[in-house]
């Protein structure tokens, strides 16, 4: 009892009223390099779309395989966080962040040296056993830092390394490919992480204030036993559906667009330019809202506007690029409303003291799920031969809008949870405001 209401007062101090107050310098610092890093981990997972098209003809890789290169990073990503979850609330974060982002430069530097379809599969997997815990450590550092009513803007922020991956990352990468190769594009996120994995060992600070909530637990158990909170488990389901629309549409983005649009190598960059920059104009946008109005209602909306655009998208015949880029842009509109609003929502789940474990379990789940996805998209897709326009596309589209569909009905039952969550704090707030008073009032009268 002691233990939770420590946990509580924390909880408590963390909040602030005021929704647009400024962050500090350190906090600004802590915002640009949790968005820097997954920056370089998001591009090198995206990358692998725009590349497609150039992987599956240089490596003679069939639609099939390539789903499993792209889902062997997403198992491997959700195998290393469930085993990392039980260690997660028992080390500095700081620490944690440093040793797995050093795996994840190292797995991307294999994938730079990769000559052959299964050097290229195993250098994915280690990839993605490092790199797949970034991004819930990330989660938990901001839940730790941050108060509840600031979460949306720092996700704002930090989920703009989304954008920043399509405006910069994959033209750039996409550009050197071209000129090199593309052993070329994973060799410059690895030179990047570098800088950024230098930068986390100087000027982060150690984030350790979860060891002060004691816990006799051993890693096993703490496992067990976030896994086995029902609260938690709505949340679990609820981000492994979210994972499911991306993971399908993706593997075969750049084939989709060159084999059946007819775009060329050349103008994918310029696709993925302007993509990136309509998202970086809108999540900043979204992440405001998702502080001041209803995370539930602004999701709706974005699922709206991600199932009208990926049916547009799915049946596509040959157009003008301009179209093209039109339509891609109002696409991951709606795919970034939905995904702020519902992290945002994730982040207020989970205690203080087994919030590195739920995030790692979140984001193993979200991997996995992702994963089957990808299985499932290369069995769905199907290509004659290599320069033959995909099969069944169509498809596809069809089965993400379904998925998303039953998506909005699991975030509304988290969106319920936490808003009672909150109202139950709120309420042993007064009551303590009132306990304080009272306590003044006797004193007086006596």
């Amino acid at each position: 009892m002691k233990q939770e209401q420590q946990e509580q007062q924390q909880e408590i101090r963390t909040q602030t009223p005021d929704v647009n107050a400024p962050f500090t310098p350190y906090q600004k610092f802590l915002i640009a390099i949790l968005a820097l890093l997954q920056f370089t981990v998001i591009l090198d997972f995206m990358v692998l779309s725009p590349l497609g098209d150039v992987l599956m003809k240089t490596l003679s890789i069939p639609p099939a395989r390539f789903g499993l290169v792209v889902s062997s990073y997403a198992f491997s990503a959700g195998a290393s966080g469930i085993l990392a979850a039980g260690f997660a609330d028992k080390f500095d974060r700081k620490k944690l962040l440093l040793f797995f982002y050093t795996g994840f430069i190292i797995g991307t530097l294999c994938c730079a040296l990769a000559n052959t379809y299964a050097l290229l599969l195993a250098a994915r997997i280690v990839t993605g056993f490092f790199g797949g815990v970034i991004g819930s450590i990330s989660m938990a550092i901001i839940t730790d830092i941050f108060a509840v009513n600031h979460r949306g803007r720092v996700m704002g922020f930090v989920q703009m390394a989304f954008a920043a991956s399509q405006v910069l990352g994959i033209p750039i990468g996409l550009y050197v490919s071209n000129i090199w190769n593309w052993h070329a594009t994973f060799m410059m996120i690895v030179l990047l992480g570098l800088i950024i994995g230098a930068a986390v060992l100087i000027k982060m600070k150690p984030i350790d204030k979860h060891l002060a909530i004691k816990s006799e637990k051993s890693a096993f158990l703490h496992l067990w036993h976030t896994l086995s909170n029902k609260t938690y488990g709505v949340g679990f389901i609820a981000t492994a559906f979210m994972s499911i629309g991306g993971f399908m549409l993706m593997p075969f983005g750049s084939a989709y667009l060159i084999n059946n649009i007819k775009i060329s190598q050349e103008q994918l960059p310029m696709i993925y330019m302007w993509t990136g920059i309509s998202s970086i104009v809108i999540m900043p946008v979204v992440g405001k809202l998702s502080d001041k109005i209803d995370k539930f209602f602004l999701f709706s909306a974005g699922s709206i506007l991600a199932i009208v655009m990926i049916i547009i998208y799915t049946n596509l015949s040959v157009i003008p690029l301009w179209e093209v880029v039109v339509i891609n842009m109002f696409l991951f509109m709606g795919i970034m409303s939905r995904m702020i609003p519902a992290t945002t929502l994730m982040t207020s789940i989970p205690e203080m003291k087994d919030r590195g474990a739920f995030m790692s379990i979140n984001a193993s789940l979200q991997q996995i799920a992702g994963g089957i996805a990808a299985v499932c998209a290369g069995l769905i897709v199907s290509q004659p031969s290599k320069s033959s326009p995909l099969q069944h596309y169509d498809t596809l589209g069809y089965v993400v809008s379904i998925v998303i569909v039953g998506c909005a009905v699991l975030i509304y039952r988290v969106s319920v949870l936490v808003k009672n969550k909150n109202e139950e704090r709120a309420l042993e707030k007064l009551n303590e405001q009132l306990a304080i008073r009272n306590g003044a009032v006797a004193e007086e009268l006596a």
